[in-house]
């Protein structure tokens, strides 16, 4: 089999795209697309036309065709074959069979196409080994972006930096009873006043989000993944020659998707010099017919202390659990102090806690198969019906102290059917036809808004929609431990402190 070209084109033979797999000219390409409408018969069903040349193997997608070109001696078995490949992928970029779709997708259908046919043969590849090959990870892309990122962070902290040495400059001429030094580019210095100084001050600080450093990830060996060998420099003047042209840039953000990243809670604003963090992960596993077939919740408490006045102190905790959890203290931590008052204090008095470290002074884990503490109950409902299934999938908090943020629950669909039809919802919910998932979307869940539900239909199987994956987060912890008392080892006077609370979810998944 020799494959010319595979394109998706018009009713009219307009090419929107087409990719090329032997030596041929553009006009040769657009020719050949422009006279296959002409040669169908439009009175006879067939899945293909020849010509002199050529012969062309086709299948209708809506308002489109997609077309594969092949010499006449080609085998039209394996011709059908590799059509039928053709038409599952696109399904798999484009939401709708529409031209506009297709054009925004042009280069994934055309990185695709590379990997079912190399220099005119099929490859032995089935759709999902094509998706696994285009989605591979980049070092070099993860390198620029972090590049990227830094140049950012270090040009916004050189603009708070001027900002502040402005509004100094203007204080010191208020008070030396001196004109104020003018803004460059500005005109003469009274357009600039102390207020609008204030301000362009503030917005910048406001503006600075934390954010983490990404680290530099170094291959252990060769790597056979895809590599962007595009640097910077080059990509920031390619960008910007387009948009001179008149296209339309759109730039993908860095972030991956909220079911797929680890969520983490902004930091408080306002931090003590005696600061800990309370933090929870559960990783947590159900059948699809109920029953809890393990459910493990890791938490711990860390310290930091930024001031030496404040560096010999012992750590009051109130730990209301009934769960049963298992708790374990720092080895430098007195152990029976704590098991008699819950007082988390030096082994030393003498010793001071370390400056400017977290030091994790006390840990905990619950491991349970008791359905009766699972946060969060999933019943997911397939039902077959005439044309595929029926799915009711509800959610129930049963630990109604918890507040769950940015709920996600993610449930698999089947690939190459269309977008599943939503029935009775709440929240909101998204598509994702190149992961094959629906996720669907909840900004909180807790005591007063406890349970919701979901139905939609698709064509499938009741085992497609499975496993159904959970992630949210919560400023309350799952185990009732908290921080009561700060004090002094000295006088037992009490020391201000602020605390910090996460819940998240490390695997949260019904099998």
């Amino acid at each position: 089999m020799v494959l010319l070209a595979a394109a998706v084109c018009t009713k009219a033979g307009k090419a929107i795209v087409s990719r090329q797999f032997v030596e041929m000219t553009r006009t040769r390409v657009e020719g050949l697309l422009a006279a296959f409408p002409k040669l169908m018969n439009m009175g006879k069903q067939h899945t293909f036309v020849e010509t002199e040349s050529v012969r062309y193997v086709y299948q209708p997608l809506e308002k489109l065709y997609m077309v594969l070109i092949t010499t006449k001696n080609s085998n039209i078995l394996e011709d059908l074959e590799t059509l039928r490949l053709f038409s599952r992928v696109i399904p798999e970029y484009c939401r709708v069979l529409e031209e506009s779709e297709i054009s925004e997708h042009c280069f994934d259908l055309i990185f695709a196409f590379d990997e079912i046919v190399a220099l005119g043969y099929r490859e032995n590849v089935n759709l999902a080994q094509i998706r696994t090959f285009t989605e591979m990870d980049s070092h070099e892309e993860k390198v620029f972006r972090a590049v990227r990122e830094t140049q950012e962070r270090e040009a916004k902290a050189e603009m708070r930096r001027k900002a502040k040495e402005l509004q100094q400059a203007r204080r010191d001429a208020e008070r030396s009873g001196k004109k104020a030094p003018g803004f460059g580019g500005f005109g003469s210095s009274g357009m600039a006043s102390s207020n609008s100084i204030n301000i362009i001050t503030d917005t910048l600080i406001e503006q600075e989000k934390p954010k983490s450093i990404p680290a530099t990830i170094r291959p252990s060996g060769p790597s056979k993944a895809l590599k962007l060998g595009a640097k910077g420099k080059e990509v920031d003047n390619f960008v910007d020659k387009l948009k001179s042209e008149g296209e339309n840039i759109i730039l993908s953000s860095s972030g991956k998707r909220s079911s797929e990243a680890a969520k983490v809670l902004p930091p408080p604003v306002n931090m003590e010099s005696v600061h800990m963090r309370i933090e929870e992960k559960i990783s947590l596993t159900c059948g699809r017919d109920g029953g809890l077939q393990n459910m493990e919740v890791h938490g711990m408490i860390t310290l930091r202390v930024s001031d030496d006045k404040t560096s010999r102190i012992r750590v009051y905790v109130d730990n209301s659990d009934k769960k049963g959890l298992q708790l374990q203290t720092h080895p430098n931590v007195d152990k029976k102090l704590f098991a008699a008052d819950s007082v988390i204090g030096l082994k030393n008095p003498e010793k001071s806690f370390p400056l400017n470290n977290d030091v994790g002074v006390l840990k905990w884990r619950l491991q349970s198969t008791e359905e009766s503490h699972i946060p969060l109950t999933i019943n997911c409902w397939p039902s077959e019906s005439g044309n595929g299934c029926d799915v009711n999938i509800e959610y129930e908090l049963q630990e109604e102290s918890l507040e769950l943020n940015d709920v996600v629950i993610t449930i698999p669909v089947p690939s190459g059917v269309g977008a599943p039809v939503i029935g009775d919802l709440d929240g909101e919910y998204r598509h994702d036809s190149r992961r094959n998932v629906l996720e669907w979307t909840l900004p909180i869940i807790d005591a007063k808004n406890k349970s919701g539900s979901m139905e939609f239909s698709i064509a499938g199987q009741p085992s497609d929609f499975f496993p159904v994956n959970v992630s949210f987060v919560s400023k309350r912890n799952y185990c009732d431990i908290q921080v009561s008392k700060v004090s002094q080892v000295d006088g037992n006077s009490p020391v201000r402190f602020s605390t910090e609370t996460s819940f998240v979810v490390d695997k949260y998944e019904i099998l």
